[in-house]
């Protein structure tokens, strides 16, 4: 009866965590897509919104084995509070410099200030990811291991609600309030999971401590991650992914800008973002099944060829729905790659994993988004633009405005779909799968620190 209530209790302290988590995930990408659908609005530019979802990609790459190393070594609870008042200053001081730096200034790309102006909103919002990283380890701290797809699910759906909200009000609040009341208004927002936090309390009395660690730990979580045959083979598998998103997050927002205006976009992409809900929920009440691997990759290739096929035309049932789809899909996804290692990595060790996995992940996307965003505003576009674009791809393209970002889509789906298929012919697919199933629930739940802890 005393395990039944502490287990409660635990659980609802996950959902407090789960809940602060999100409404900074909800800010901070409020004020981001805000900031992209901005620039974009200001200036047209295709390269601009590619090198700005670039740098914010090599930024969490950059940071996320630090972000990893921290939450091993800290308490969680420390933790979100330093990336909570490290995101309120920074919009704070982006604030200032909004209203202080004219407006033709800031948005001139030759110029420091927007630089500089984007730089500090970046560093607020990839601080975010800190305590993302603190999220994932708290599931193996307080939710018991069985539930643990459950709970990877139920992360899934709160971020796809705050996704929707955030897509819809970013919109609607660019389009009818401006950016400076949107800079407020996030400045405000951010301000709640502060005071939040500072009235929570997580049960963790003292840290695992791990004599080999240092204060960006690259060579433990390297270690750690070697440790487990296979694991290196899901961050790679994980990676096909964060390539092929690296192109979508340098051109899906101009391609729907150029087919809706942006009060219409946010709410478009905030009806397709309900997918993501969806999708969660599924992951929630019935878990990733008895191979977690090779639902992940099932999907992966399912989505290259979505991705494929939602811009064959140019008709926005066609594109809504396919991002719809592609949102139901994404949360089992994600919650495959967060499930396999809070089940085959040592609690303590944990945090450093889940920092270099996205250290590798994230910086695939800037990779893409740095390089297509120039080919397709130079090359791809114009070439779509002219007979001999149109002659070549008509039959399978239609025509529009932004065939030239169609065809980069069908590509990208194509070789995506390609990459996914022959990884569950390797061998390390094989060896991955064998190593979590060794890894029994049972043996899983010794390594979380709920029971026995040591200083």
């Amino acid at each position: 009866m005393q395990e039944r209530a502490e287990s409660k209790s635990q659980w609802g302290t996950f959902l407090h965590v789960l809940v602060n988590t999100a409404v900074a995930g909800l800010t901070t990408n409020f004020v981001w897509f805000a900031v992209i659908f901005w620039v974009y609005l200001e200036t047209r530019s295709i390269l601009a919104v590619g090198i700005l979802s670039g740098v914010y990609m090599i930024l969490l790459a950059a940071c996320s084995m630090w972000f990893g190393s921290l939450v091993d070594r800290y308490r969680k609870h420390a933790v979100m509070l330093v990336s909570a008042w490290c995101s309120l200053i920074a919009f704070l001081i982006g604030v200032v410099m909004f209203f202080v730096v004219p407006k033709d200034v800031l948005l001139s790309l030759s110029q420091p200030w927007f630089w500089l102006f984007v730089l500090v909103l970046l560093a607020g919002c990839v601080v975010e990811m800190l305590r993302s990283l603190a999220l994932a380890t708290t599931v193996t701290l307080l939710v018991p291991v069985e539930r643990h797809a459950n709970a990877n699910g139920l992360v899934g759906t709160v971020q796809g609600l705050t996704f929707i909200v955030t897509s819809v009000f970013s919109g609607l609040s660019i389009g009818q309030l401006g950016m400076g009341a949107t800079m407020i208004l996030g400045l405000a927002l951010t301000a709640l999971p502060v005071l939040h936090l500072h009235l929570l309390r997580i049960p963790e009395p003292s840290i695992v401590q791990d004599p080999n660690r240092s204060a960006v730990d690259f060579r433990g979580g390297w270690l750690a991650m070697l440790a487990v045959p296979g694991l290196i083979g899901l961050v790679i598998f994980t990676t096909f992914n964060n390539f092929s998103s690296g192109v979508y997050m340098a051109l899906l927002d101009p391609y729907g800008l150029n087919m809706f205006s942006v009060e219409v976009w946010g709410l478009v992409f905030g009806l397709a973002g309900t997918g993501f809900i969806v999708g969660g929920a599924i992951v929630a009440k019935w878990g990733l099944g008895k191979n977690p691997v090779r639902t992940m990759l099932l999907l992966v290739a399912g989505l290259g060829v979505l991705g494929a096929a939602l811009c064959l035309r140019e008709w926005p049932w066609l594109f809504i729905g396919g991002i719809w789809i592609f949102m139901v899909m994404m949360p089992a996804i994600e919650a495959t790659e967060q499930t396999v290692i809070q089940r085959v990595v040592p609690f303590e060790k944990q945090g450093r994993v889940f920092g270099l996995a996205m250290t590798f992940e994230a910086a695939a996307a800037p990779i893409t988004s740095l390089i297509i965003a120039p080919i397709a505003e130079v090359w791809v576009v114009p070439y779509m633009e002219t007979g001999t674009g149109p002659e070549t791809w008509g039959w399978l393209l239609g025509t529009g405005e932004s065939r030239g970002i169609a065809l980069i889509f069908v590509w990208t789906g194509v070789i995506t779909a390609a990459l996914a298929a022959l990884a569950l012919l390797t061998p390390t697919y094989r060896t991955l799968v064998a190593s979590f199933r060794r890894a029994t629930p049972s043996e899983a739940a010794e390594v979380a620190p709920s029971n026995t802890l040591e200083a």
